[in-house]
């Protein structure tokens, strides 16, 4: 049975948010859209954590240290540290050191802030960057690799080349070479439409290696798993907020959450209802508890 979706309004914003203890907002289309918060985003979020309600904000783009994101949320208004923010990045790097404890370099596809957070958690790692594809194919097949890399891992790159798929599907030749991506998304949304995104550099990868990454974002858990381990926080006590049913709700039911859509995003009240009518039980995962059309809606629960 899917989720019956329900507009969340009247006494049920406030027995609602009475009911939790922890929230977690995705950001681009939830809190923001490109440089311009959603108005009334930034009293609710200030306005829960004055009512000692925590706030964390989830992200599954890695072009952005957690610093990086914090001073963008406190430049909107929004009150924000840095133990707040989960983003693919930083949570790789936990995933390297604590989970799989990896002994060896990392093969980055992936931009500078990203490879900030990594080292910052001492992870050794080459990345590229911007660089001329030389010689020829020949060449490229046989470039020196480094006997030191004992993990490939794929997120956004501006920069991606040929020679840079050619090295990872060489690297994860090696059934003991980990291979990770920080999300699967295939549309990075910006105003007026968007680009391709991550995940169509990580099929790249996949197809060239014949191998499947394992996806630290949403809507996998890791990125919950995360949380509940430095803040301990109840999954029966906590919502997920998102735009996007693929990633965002998808997430929250993987991890046993209530949720919330709002409607200045991604996704649409058109989808929900096409997922709610399916046959596929997969696809029910993707209906939400709840939706709004913003998440100002929320205010007045506070009252």
């Amino acid at each position: 049975m899917a989720a019956a979706c329900a507009p969340l309004a009247g006494d049920l914003r406030s027995q609602l948010l009475a009911s939790v203890d922890a929230l977690l907002f995705d950001c681009d289309g939830v809190l923001w859209r490109g440089e311009s918060a959603i108005p009334g985003a930034a009293q609710l979020v200030n306005r829960l954590q004055e009512r000692g309600k925590l706030v964390f904000f989830l992200t599954n783009n890695s072009t952005k240290s957690r610093e990086q994101y914090v001073e963008k949320l406190q430049r909107l208004g929004f009150r924000a540290r840095c133990q707040q923010v989960f983003a693919t990045a930083p949570c790789a790097a936990l995933y390297l050191r604590r989970e799989i404890q990896l002994c060896g370099s990392v093969y980055l596809i992936g931009g500078a802030a990203f490879r900030g957070e990594l080292q910052a958690q001492g992870i050794v790692c080459s990345c590229p960057g911007p660089e001329v594809t030389p010689g020829t194919v020949q060449v490229w097949a046989n470039e020196p690799l480094d006997p030191k890399v004992a993990a490939v891992l794929v997120g956004f790159d501006e920069h991606f080349t040929y020679l840079k798929l050619c090295r990872a599907s060489r690297y994860l030749r090696d059934p003991a070479c980990v291979f990770l991506a920080t999300n699967t998304d295939t549309l990075l949304p910006l105003e007026g439409g968007g680009i391709p995104g991550t995940g169509c550099l990580v099929k790249a990868v996949e197809a060239a290696s014949k191998r499947t990454a394992y996806v630290i974002g949403k809507p996998n858990d890791f990125m919950f798993k995360c949380i509940v381990n430095e803040h301990g926080i109840d999954p029966s006590r906590t919502v997920m907020i998102g735009d996007r049913l693929d990633t965002d709700i998808l997430m929250g039911s993987n991890c046993g959450l209530r949720t919330i859509l709002t409607l200045t995003g991604v996704s649409t009240l058109e989808e929900v209802k096409a997922h709610q009518e399916s046959d596929s039980p997969e696809r029910h995962k993707l209906v939400p508890t709840y939706y709004v059309n913003s998440v100002a809606d929320l205010l007045p629960g506070l009252e």
